[in-house]
């Protein structure tokens, strides 16, 4: 516990003391990402001042913190499936993606809402990151969805749900960040994150068939043809074989998830420089600069993330947490509940990196201590908080995606209202049937 000394009023009794100073600089925080600044200096900012203007330790603690976060080898690996995706983007396989969703289901009634979501599954494997693949995707599909007559606030609402996939469905960057912060296997992890991630792409599917058939939505006027589909799956083979490869070798034990990341990350140099030629140097370069941007963006987040999450520590408010949801633990539909709404009302006014860094190992250790399995857990924590990133007001794809369609933030938001219902009912049964995220990771161990 901090030394609270020099703390101003000190009739007040300690805890209240502890429980108003987390609050405050937890509201400090929101207000700070509301107005704009870069979230790694804002969770720099706040232990600085804090140390500075309580002098409870010295100030060498914030880089020594912040050095402890990211002294971690299998971190290296988010640089390379930052590289594999920035180098399949340049190939144009989102391209060759799209081609092959609307050559397997552009028949359907509001096929390119459909085509928007098996993008999202696709591309999941190529990424891994939420930010890029509403970009990528949405940049492609958004304006196609708009020509085709549907609603930009539906367009934007359907890319920003679906992009929730790319950190579900491995690889995905923030699984590996959560691994390393509560010491479970990648490996276990990525597998248990596939059915989940499958599970969130038939929701949206569904949801978007409803509206497809009530609104009398485009269908394409092409019939399915398994010659075209064919073709167009001979045209992604390369592409659709790297996560293969890459989930394939991690789960399979014959490569770390940084070996395989570097493999990945060649295999992708080499499909679009050899394969299908369409990298010349001046996209590969590039490429890798945006890689290199991108993986310091993430590793200044996670560095940042060392001092804020000591400074709640030693506040008490980690404990307090810990304790509010564990006195729910005799009460399994309450503490579920309670763990539901308490990661909804995070996701509303944090950024789910910022969550799953910081708050995501806290409730794995409280989802473990009350009997959930810590790889169940840690998919629960990854896709509540992901399902934050499409929730107003602060979710980035829901930003991203709006600012695409040109649409105003406030319909974006009503029309997101159907599918967050449906993907948080869909947290609710991935928490009540373990089965659903234990299966193949039992299956991988031999335990089923």
């Amino acid at each position: 516990m901090l030394n609270h000394a020099k703390w101003p009023f000190p009739s007040l009794n300690l805890l209240l003391r502890v429980e108003m100073e987390s609050i405050i600089l937890l509201c400090i925080l929101l207000l700070l990402i509301l107005c704009g600044a870069p979230i790694g200096f804002t969770l720099i900012l706040i232990p600085f001042f804090y140390i500075l203007i309580t002098d409870a330790v010295p100030l060498i603690l914030i880089p020594s913190q912040m050095f402890n976060a990211i002294d971690s080898v299998p971190l290296t690996a988010i640089a390379f499936f930052m590289l594999t995706g920035e180098l399949m983007t340049s190939a144009t396989i989102t391209d060759r993606l799209v081609a092959l969703s609307r050559a397997l289901i552009g028949r359907l009634r509001g096929g390119l809402a459909q085509v928007n979501v098996l993008v999202s599954m696709f591309f999941a494997g190529m990424n891994g990151s939420v930010v890029a693949d509403t970009a990528t995707v949405g940049a492609l599909v958004i304006p196609a969805m708009k020509r085709a007559g549907y609603p930009p606030a539906f367009s934007a609402a359907v890319t920003g749900v679906s992009s929730t996939i790319g950190g579900i469905i491995p690889p995905s960057i923030m699984m590996i960040v959560l691994a390393n912060a509560t010491e479970i296997s990648v490996a276990s992890l990525f597998a248990a994150g596939i059915i989940p991630g499958l599970l969130i792409g038939v929701v949206i599917m569904v949801i978007n068939q409803y509206f497809a058939v009530k609104y009398n939505f485009e269908r394409s006027d092409e019939s399915f043809s398994v010659r075209r589909a064919g073709r167009e799956l001979y045209r992604s083979s390369f592409a659709l074989l790297i996560p293969l490869v890459l989930v394939g070798s991690v789960m399979g034990g014959i490569a770390s998830v940084v070996e395989a990341g570097a493999i990945t990350a060649l295999v992708a140099l080499f499909t679009g420089v050899f394969v299908y030629r369409t990298i010349r140097w001046k996209e590969c370069t590039s490429a890798f600069r945006r890689a290199f941007r991108n993986s310091a963006m993430v590793f200044i987040i996670i560095a940042a993330s060392g001092p804020f999450s000591w400074l709640l520590t030693s506040l008490g408010a980690i404990g307090d947490l810990e304790n509010w949801l564990l006195g729910m633990a005799d009460s399994p539909v309450a503490f579920v509940l309670a763990l539901i709404l308490f990661i909804f009302l995070l996701g509303t006014v944090m950024d789910s990196a910022v969550n799953i860094i910081i708050v995501g190992p806290v409730l794995v250790d409280v989802m473990a201590k009350a009997g959930f399995h810590e790889v169940q857990a840690a998919v629960v924590v990854i896709v509540g908080f992901l399902i934050g990133s499409v929730t107003p007001p602060v979710g980035v794809a829901y930003f991203t995606s709006a600012t695409i369609a040109e649409v105003r933030l406030e319909k974006v938001a009503v029309a997101l209202i159907p599918y967050l219902v449906g993907l948080f009912l869909l947290l609710f049964f991935i928490i009540v049937v373990p089965e659903l995220t234990m299966f193949l990771p039992n299956l991988m161990n031999g335990e089923v």
